[in-house]
């Protein structure tokens, strides 16, 4: 499903995603020591096969989750002459992507690897901003946002993907039956992502939605595969300690997922989309300040389109 992002709209009386800042931070510190999801993978794949389709050849391409996105490799396979940059938010993943992603003496002989960027926005700007899976879990889309646009030379592009509303939506009966609270964060639809790239600054942002269908044999599995993803960051959820007795009965009820087939079944709702940096409009009134980055842009942009 694709469709343009709806006009900007105030968005009055509709909460951002809220998160749990305890929870997220233990996320954090689970996340930096284990594997990428194996979801993170398939879901940068089919986000790589999407950029033969965009005609703008980066030179500068600033990959915004390089630890969980598992895309360091297919960005280099699909823009070899660019230089790959890599930024990571303060915490736990900083401190693994240091060490993952540091360019070795060969890699810098030749000019390979990739290179930090310590804070956004991006200075020099770059042509690509990628991000896969990640905005789910950010607790100020808005100001990210801002700090994608401000990062991106004009005529660039940001490409990203992260978990809907609609995912796990299947447990909602479950938890509201059991009093546990929401099984996962009210994350912000396709419609207000869009919107919130145009208040952003971003220009003609195009929105996908796809809905994947996944299935387990045993409830063990399935709870091993939602820590993977990071568990719930609801503020509603549960705040204490859970006990053995608790586990058993989420794994009693959890059986109730199970299709004709006898598979447990959750449904994944990923929204993904991309969205261009458009030259700025410069105004005219009897007295008009512009600065020199502004104008400099302007005037690219015209000579480009002339």
């Amino acid at each position: 499903m694709s469709e343009p992002a709806s006009p900007p709209s105030s968005n009055e009386g509709r909460r951002p995603q809220d998160l749990d800042p305890a929870a997220l931070a233990r996320q954090q510190r689970r996340l930096a020591g284990a594997e990428p999801p194996w979801l993170h993978a398939e879901v940068a794949r089919r986000m790589a096969e999407r950029l033969p389709f965009i005609k703008l050849q980066p030179r500068r391409v600033l990959d915004a989750t390089p630890v969980l996105g598992s895309s360091q490799e297919l960005l280099r396979e699909a823009y070899p002459q660019a230089e790959l940059l890599w930024h990571e938010a303060p915490g736990p993943l900083l401190a693994r992507a240091q060490r993952e992603l540091a360019p070795g003496w060969w890699q810098r002989l030749r000019g390979g690897g990739a290179a930090r960027v310590e804070q956004l926005p991006a200075q020099p700007a770059v042509d690509l901003l990628w991000s896969n899976l990640a905005l789910h879990a950010c607790p100020d889309l808005p100001a990210l946002l801002a700090a994608w646009q401000a990062s991106l030379a004009v005529d660039g592009f940001v490409m990203f993907s992260c978990l809907g509303p609609d995912s796990f939506v299947e447990l909602r009966p479950l938890w509201a039956e059991a009093g546990w609270g929401r099984p996962a964060p009210d994350w912000w639809d396709m419609h207000d992502l869009g919107d919130l790239l145009v208040q952003a600054g971003f220009a003609d942002p195009v929105m996908d939605q796809e809905r994947l269908r996944l299935t387990w044999s045993e409830p063990e599995k399935l709870l091993a595969d939602l820590r993977a993803l990071g568990g719930n960051l609801a503020p509603t959820r549960f705040a204490g300690l859970r006990g053995r007795g608790w586990r058993q009965e989420l794994l009693r009820r959890l059986e109730r997922l199970r299709d004709d087939q006898g598979r447990l079944v959750l449904t994944l709702e990923l929204v993904s989309g991309h969205a261009l940096k458009a030259a700025p409009r410069l105004t005219v009134a009897a007295e008009t300040r512009v600065s020199v980055d502004s104008l400099r842009s302007a005037l690219k942009s015209g000579r480009r389109g002339g």
